[in-house]
């Protein structure tokens, strides 16, 4: 290939490079820049096999420009495919319908309704991030209902409502109300006997299946004519715990030729054995089921818009029959599809999370492999990240999918500005160095002159990583410190100047000290990571967000073993979990969480 079309090439390239980083807002991918480059330049096929070493050097020099940096040189390399970009990410910004009819409310009132049988996973953040998005835009209310009257199959974890609260304010909410249904039971009694004696509801002691058949072939239960005082008595009875599980539940009366067989006498109270886990509910035995104490609720605390599952669409309708006995006004609702998320293979699930805690195969809810609000802000994900994507998702009633990049992305603008770097080896290869300054002075931020440089000594020889190392003959630039060429295990400085780099003949990359170094252990969501880091890093904040260069950013754990036991749902602190996968007792490792590139 001649001087003028490795030109070429390289312009194209660095056009593409450029563009595929400040799209996806990361480091370019060779492979990424490929495809449009060949497809764009079909003159360049014939020479595809150095095409590839050229693209190395090329996305190499751009993926060491800062994000504003990149953004300027694509502007003045291509500046009307930039603006493509920008009316793109314009358009591609999802921003949340107007609640319908909000203007004839006083005040805008919406609830979220965990059931407080674990944390939160990933996809539960979507309700309280649009919640509290409509709560900032209405001046409204944001209700934080625990939706606890299940004691047996959805049994509550008395840690979970606490975990809840704690992933909420993550998300940067505050509720202006909490509320736990379990402390209502009497309320729903009371309204349990209002519906009796209108008529609404009757006991019933039919089998499942026998009350199946009849519901299925549109006939009345035997029971459904009682009169109120038989019913009324029968539902005291269920009331003082004197009915076993299955014996007798409470039916509200609806239309038994209903068109839709699920919402025919549907159960309101049954009865379940297993005491409930809190002290203060543990004596009831007759248990509401969820639509009928969610639409008490609702009314009761005024929530005027309901956000909900588009398989829930049947509640909506079964409350409707309770509503209209009362004479009440049933709130807006939206329903919406599943949100489904990218990049985990653990389901999203709280039982099936809960699980793989309780046999080890997670170290607990903040494991990095886990998908959860508490691994995520371990990770050091922000949750203001998390909402914008949520809220990004917008109201469909399709199913949505979330990608993890778009998080990622989120969480990159927010902490990019304030994460000073440092170098990171992952197991590399130590070379001996001759000749050369003492130390290598690195930047701490690239965009930020005033914090100044880093020390990174060199004279016991530097560590870089495996794929990094030059062959024999080759030069290398190892960033702030100059550039060197190998020969055998050492590396021999060399007076090159930074032209070298810009011309594209050595490709920059970083490194460690062979000795004055830092044990770090790196916990990712594909497993542990050992290598070492600069002494500066020991100087690193614990919860501080740094950027191991060329690598991506994490959230420092803690040093000397002293990470912090942000999963207190544990019985065994995180720092001893970490010394224990070490192999070392005395946990003498720094430990950070891996965030993202």
């Amino acid at each position: 290939m001649d001087d003028e079309l490795r030109e070429r090439v390289e312009r194209a390239a660095e056009k593409h490079a450029l563009l595929n980083a400040v799209k996806y807002e990361s480091d370019a991918d060779v492979g990424a820049v490929m495809g449009p480059l060949m497809g764009e330049n079909p003159e360049f096929r014939p020479h595809g096999d150095e095409i590839p070493g050229i693209i190395g050097g090329v996305v190499g020099r751009v993926n060491d420009l800062s994000t504003a940096e990149k953004r300027d040189r694509l502007a003045e390399l291509a500046p009307e495919e930039l603006a493509e970009l920008e009316a793109e990410e314009e358009e591609d910004e999802t921003v949340l319908p107007d609640l319908p009819n909000a203007d004839e409310y006083d005040e805008v009132r919406m609830r979220a309704a965990p059931n407080p049988n674990g944390p939160w996973h990933i996809g539960h953040a979507r309700m309280p991030a649009v919640i509290g998005t409509y709560k900032d835009r209405y001046d409204g209310s944001f209700i934080v209902r625990f939706d606890d009257t299940d004691p047996e199959t959805k049994r509550p974890d008395l840690d979970a409502y606490y975990a809840i609260l704690d992933d909420v304010e993550y998300l940067g909410f505050e509720p202006d109300d909490v509320i736990l249904a379990s402390d209502r039971v009497e309320t729903y009694y009371d309204y349990a006997r209002e519906l009796i004696e209108s008529g609404g509801a009757y006991t019933c002691s039919c089998s499942g299946e026998t009350f199946s058949e009849l519901k299925n072939d549109g006939e009345a239960c035997p029971h459904r004519d009682k009169d109120p005082e038989t019913t009324m008595a029968e539902f005291e009875e269920m009331v003082a715990g004197e009915y076993d599980s299955g014996e007798m539940v409470l039916r509200v009366k609806t239309d038994i030729e209903h068109k839709n067989p699920a919402l025919r006498d549907w159960v309101a109270f049954r009865i379940v054995d297993t005491p409930h886990p809190r002290e203060e509910a543990a004596e009831y035995r007759a248990w509401p089921m969820l639509d009928f104490q969610s639409g008490v609720d609702d009314h009761l605390t005024g929530v005027t818009h309901i956000i909900r599952g588009i398989d829930l669409q049947d509640s909506a309708k079964r409350q409707q029959f309770v509503y209209d006995y009362f004479d009440w006004e049933y709130p807006e609702v939206i329903h919406w599809g599943h949100v489904q998320v990218d990049e985990y293979d653990v389901k999203l699930s709280t039982s099936t999370i809960k699980e793989l805690v309780e046999e080890g195969k997670l170290d607990g809810w903040d494991d990095p492999r886990a998908p959860t609000l508490k691994s995520l802000r371990r990770r050091g994900i922000r949750g203001e990240a998390i909402v914008e994507a949520m809220v990004g998702l917008g109201t469909s009633t399709s199913n949505v999918d979330l990608s993890m990049s778009a998080v990622y992305a989120n969480n990159r603008d927010i902490v990019d500005d304030e994460a000073d770097r440092y170098f990171f080896v992952r197991e590399g290869e130590v070379f001996a160095l001759d000749g050369g300054p003492d130390a290598g002075h690195p930047a701490l931020h690239p965009d930020h002159e005033e914090r100044g440089d880093r020390t990174v000594p060199a004279e016991g020889g530097v560590a870089v990583e495996s794929e990094d190392a030059p062959a024999e003959g080759e030069r290398v630039w190892l960033k702030g410190y100059g550039c060197v060429r190998r020969e055998g295990d050492t590396f021999v400085h060399t007076d090159d100047s930074i032209e070298a780099v810009r011309s594209g003949e050595v490709d920059v990359i970083h490194w460690a000290p062979a000795t004055e170094n830092v044990p770090v252990r790196m916990r990712t969501p594909d497993g542990d990571v050992v290598g070492v880091a600069e002494p500066d890093f020991a100087e690193t904040a614990e919860d501080e967000v740094i950027q191991f260069e060329r690598l991506g950013f994490v959230r420092v754990d803690g040093h000397d073993g002293d990470s912090r036991d942000v999963d207190e749902t544990q019985g065994v602190s995180s720092a001893n979990r970490n010394a224990e996968r070490s192999g070392n007792a005395e946990g003498d490792e720094s430990v950070v969480y891996w965030a993202h590139k």
